[in-house]
């Protein structure tokens, strides 16, 4: 996993991202999951691009089961844009790579 991707958890997710000073991008994934493994290295690339913008961070839904439900996911991957700690938007299932970098464009400009 790329040094700029952070884990999340149930226990760190308020501090890590919705107290983010910075944009954040939460990949909701499970290790079971064909189609997160699948989304994983496009999630790495674009940590490594944003690094100096924005916090990229991966939330195990076995780990982050509650954060998950209160967030309405039902489907994995989901990957959400955070911004200010609110909801800016939500990717489910594989995208490709300019789905994210433009949303994350529009955020940091």
């Amino acid at each position: 996993m790329s040094e700029n991707v952070i884990d999340v958890t149930d226990e760190n997710f308020e501090q890590e991202v919705t107290q983010a000073d910075q944009p954040v991008l939460v990949d909701f994934w499970a290790e079971w999951c064909m189609p997160c493994k699948m989304v994983a290295p496009t999630i790495e690339e674009v940590a490594d691009e944003y690094a100096d913008k924005v916090k990229v961070a991966k939330a195990d839904t076995e780990q982050c089961r509650n954060t998950a439900v209160n967030l309405g996911i039902r489907a994995i991957p989901t990957v959400i844009l955070f911004n200010k700690g609110e909801v800016v938007k939500k990717f489910v299932g594989v995208q490709p790579k300019t789905e994210f970098t433009g949303a994350l464009d529009e955020v940091v400009g």
